[in-house]
């Protein structure tokens, strides 16, 4: 155990668990241990990392940045934030163009769940079962997984949970105290399992019809993970929040509620974030968001997804299930815990995710290459055959 190990063990709070690695640099979508061994990276920050680590070109707009202004908190203005804002509106679908910008997914979903019983006057929020949207009480209370919420019960009042991509479910569950629907446009650590378009299609249509809002929680799907710059555009419909982070910045903290029209009641002193907006992250999400625009990442993210599943799909092997996912968000389903195979690719020099007990969640740069990919498939199909 390196030193560094040793540190952490000791003196970080114990609620992370750790893999036995202690990495020192990334590029693109390979990262290096402090003992040079490298590895092919699927996990990517947990979908953070969409753009590959240290891209040059961002790692140039911090620099410049932070010799200039590091933070600027919103009550006063700032010339960074303002062209972040001017993009983000050309860009989001829609008419979502407000934002408010905060540092974390779960920051987003917490303004997001805030600005919809404003809004409305309502306090219903109906979310689905295996959805995830972060671990602050109010994100944690639309979050179903029990493991995460029954430690720290009583929750949020006024959340309620149905079964995934069933309309009629939500059609019992929304009623005058619901204030929002909110739901994950493909979920992520439940499985990853998308929806299907015509779900959500009927999902808008049924909070138009009762005056409910529609939050779309694309935290982890934003910013051409799915092979589009947002997944909602796979699926056919418009949300009245679009909640996004991780991708925004190229692993700099930020995150979004975007606001469509029916939000309002935003008055000055109703929410707020110390650190949100601040010009280092902005600057970051501006040169993030030129890279995945000029290197065309939303299509080499429908094209290396395609091309990942193919791969996979060949491996011959009982102990597969099931393949889903969009783009480069992909789940490998097995018939086996999930866990143990992580660490022995971890061993072949292929970093993954779970999600849930049998899902293997793979979440790569979308910069990663075709022989990346081969050499990820490979050690895949590897370690199934010698279980």
């Amino acid at each position: 155990m390196t030193n560094f190990m040793k540190l952490e063990n000791q003196f970080s709070s114990g609620v992370y668990g750790k893999r036995d690695a202690v990495m020192v640099r990334g590029s693109g979508a390979a990262l290096w241990d402090i003992n040079g061994k490298e590895y092919i990276d699927c996990v990517g920050g947990i979908g953070v990392a969409n753009i590959g680590h240290s891209h040059p070109r961002l790692v140039d707009a911090l620099t410049r940045q932070a010799s200039t202004l590091i933070t600027c908190q919103e009550m006063f203005y700032n010339d960074c934030r303002a062209q972040l804002l001017e993009r983000l509106a050309e860009i989001t679908p829609g008419q979502l163009n407000r934002f408010f910008l905060c540092n974390s997914g779960a920051e987003a979903i917490e303004a997001a769940i805030k600005f919809a019983r404003l809004s409305s006057g309502r306090a219903g929020i109906v979310a689905t079962m295996r959805g995830f949207h972060g671990r602050t009480l109010g994100a944690l209370s639309a979050t179903h997984k029990a493991i995460y919420r029954e430690p720290f019960m009583p929750l949020v009042p006024g959340f309620s949970h149905v079964p995934f991509n069933d309309i009629e479910a939500m059609y019992a569950a929304v009623n005058e105290d619901t204030a929002a629907v909110l739901v994950e446009v493909v979920q992520g650590e439940g499985g990853v399992y998308p929806g299907d378009p015509a779900y959500f299609q009927a999902l808008r249509r049924l909070c138009d019809e009762r005056d409910v809002l529609l939050i779309a929680d694309e935290i982890q799907t934003g910013f051409g993970r799915t092979g589009r710059w947002f997944a909602t555009e796979h699926m056919g419909f418009l949300p009245d929040i679009l909640c996004l982070g991780k991708a925004i910045a190229g692993g700099v903290p930020m995150s979004v509620a975007a606001l469509g029209p029916r939000i309002k009641n935003l008055t000055p002193g109703v929410h707020g974030s110390t650190f949100g907006g601040n010009p280092l992250a902005c600057a970051a999400a501006l040169a993030t968001l030129d890279i995945i625009e000029e290197e065309d990442l939303v299509g080499r993210s429908a094209e290396m997804g395609s091309y990942f599943k193919e791969r996979l799909s060949a491996i011959d092997s009982p102990l597969i299930r099931e393949m889903r996912g969009l783009g480069l968000m992909i789940g490998v389903d097995l018939r086996v815990r999930a866990m143990p195979i992580v660490k022995q690719l971890m061993d072949e020099g292929v970093l993954v995710l779970t999600a849930g007990k049998t899902v293997l969640r793979l979440l790569p740069p979308l910069v990663i290459t075709r022989d990346q990919i081969d050499t990820a498939v490979a050690a895949i199909e590897t370690v199934l055959n010698n279980l």
